[in-house]
């Protein structure tokens, strides 16, 4: 289902029952589910930049699956490398509406897991706490925990050019070179020479993920053979978050590429997550 304000994509079990076993895993009930007082988890996956809907579904389904309602969406591509480096908090107007989602389907009081996606999945997740802080209509919503996969990542300029290059790839060549010249140009400008003064309005994304008031459970699944996003970042921004006091587990895949988890080692990564959510629901 789609939006014509917002594209995003949502999927809900046909029959939306399910248990919690006391071996830690998900089980189906076909005679209980929500009629005997379940919850039902929502998953919200925000995919990395140029991702596209088919390629969030097969993280999807892992969730899915198991009788959760999931919600897929990917931030533009402009908005995260162009209007983020410029400073602009363009991104915190589609958080809100990602956010407003849980109402509209009145599915607000259920367990909320997100599952995030590199750089561009942090950036939209930053003002996703945000309102989740200081929004009077979602303080209540129930976070029960967030994944990050292959991110998130601290002002690395060529990993970045890599990322665009990627979603680029199908452009024409003049037109490829120029917007990477221009993005380069925005980061080297803001981010290096401008920095005393645009951290005045505009906290980085990685900053204040660091900072963040969250408590609930977070899991960063990550790679030192990542060439967009260094391992190290991944593992600065886990001690942080431990310094913090907030339960986190980092998982380092040692030889999967940038948002190829999955795809490498499918069934220690969906047992990952499984295990994951089923843990944070139940407490």
């Amino acid at each position: 289902m789609a939006s014509a304000e917002l594209d995003y994509s949502i999927e809900i079990p046909d029959q939306p029952c399910w248990s919690q076993s006391m071996e830690g895993d998900w089980e189906e009930n076909r005679q209980g589910g929500k009629e005997a007082g379940k919850q039902q988890p929502v998953v919200i996956l925000l995919g990395w930049g140029g991702c596209r809907d088919k390629n969030l579904a097969k993280y999807s389904a892992i969730y899915h699956k198991r009788g959760c309602i999931v919600i897929r969406y990917t931030a533009p591509w402009h908005m995260v490398f162009f209007s983020e480096s410029l400073g602009i908090p363009s991104l915190r107007v589609i958080a809100q509406k990602l956010l407003e989602l849980l109402f509209d389907y009145e599915i607000e009081r259920e367990p909320l897991l997100f599952h995030v996606f590199s750089n561009a999945g942090v950036m939209l997740y930053r003002y996703v706490l945000e309102l989740l802080q200081t929004h009077q209509r979602f303080r209540h919503l129930h976070v029960v925990g967030t994944i990050f996969d292959s991110g998130p990542g601290d002002s690395n300029l060529i990993g970045a050019l890599r990322a665009l290059a990627t979603i680029l790839e199908r452009r024409p060549a003049v037109l490829r070179l120029l917007l990477l010249a221009a993005f380069a140009l925005v980061v080297i400008l803001f981010h290096f020479l401008l920095a005393p003064f645009t951290a005045l309005f505009h906290t980085h994304f990685y900053d204040r993920l660091q900072d963040s008031g969250s408590c609930w459970p977070e899991l960063y699944l990550y790679s030192r053979a990542d060439k967009v996003v260094s391992a190290r970042d991944v593992e600065r921004m886990v001690e942080a978050r431990l310094a913090h006091q907030v339960m986190v587990r980092g998982v380092d895949f040692v030889s999967s590429a940038h948002v190829s988890h999955l795809r490498d080692y499918p069934t220690y990564y969906t047992s990952l997550c499984v295990d994951f959510m089923h843990n944070c629901v139940q407490c």
